[in-house]
Formats: C-alpha cells, structure tokens, sequence
C-alpha cells in the first residue's frame, strides 16, 4: 500500500505543495512543530532514507536547501533546522523547521493545529521566496 507521502505525489490526497521537481517534493506538515514545517521527500517510495540511491540521497539534500531559503525568508526565522527521524511514515523524509531557538525542534513539543486556509497562505508565502 502507498504511503500517506506517496498519495500526496499523486494527488490523492491534498497537501499544500510548496515546491516540486522531477525527483522531489516539499509540502507543509499538516501538524507542524512551527508554522513553516516542511516535509521533503523524493518521489521514489523507499523507507529508510540510507537506503536511497547515492545520487537521490545528495540531490533531495540539495533540494532541502532550496527550499529552506523560502521557508526561512517566508518565516523570518534565524534558522531552518534539518531532522531526518523517518518512524512516523514508512517513506524517507526531512523535516525542515523554522527556528529562533533550539527548544522549537523538539519533537515532544505539543503540535500546532493550524487551518487549512494557514496551510495555503504559509504554502503561497513561501513559494513566492523560492528561486525557479
């Protein structure tokens, strides 16, 4: 059965894209540690991220960075922090989280439960940052 991540690729399931390429996608996490949660995950389903292929490993790397730049520029956060945790969904993935200090990554943290109108501004806002 398809991941959560893989029915989103396909447009199965909504999920507020913020940006996309041939091998990549990033969307917002519907449950983020902060506004601005990314999750970035290749196309290809593979479970555990040190089992991607060299090449798609280094370039969903590359493709975090991209999208990092609009997030932070969308957040005016200090930092994008970078998590690869990979238990909650059977598909690799990076969190990209805004930061202005470290206790906004701890994934203990209570969730936030924005709207679905939040998730397609804060999407919208940071595409507009993204470089083409």
């Amino acid at each position: 059965m398809a991941s959560i991540f893989t029915r989103i690729i396909n447009r199965e399931i909504p999920g507020q894209i913020v940006a996309e390429d041939n091998h990549y996608i990033a969307f917002l996490d519907i449950m983020p540690l902060q506004q601005g949660h990314t999750l970035v995950v290749p196309k290809k389903e593979v479970d555990y991220i040190f089992d991607l292929d060299d090449d798609i490993l280094k370039g969903l790397h590359v493709f975090a960075k991209r999208v990092s730049v609009g997030i932070k520029k969308a957040t005016g956060c200090k930092r994008v922090g970078v998590a690869v945790l990979g238990m909650e969904v059977p598909h690799a993935h990076i969190h990209l989280v805004p930061m202005n200090a470290m206790s906004d990554m701890n994934f203990a943290n209570a969730k936030l439960h924005p709207s679905a109108d939040e998730l397609k501004a804060m999407a919208e806002k940071i595409r507009q940052y993204l470089n083409p």
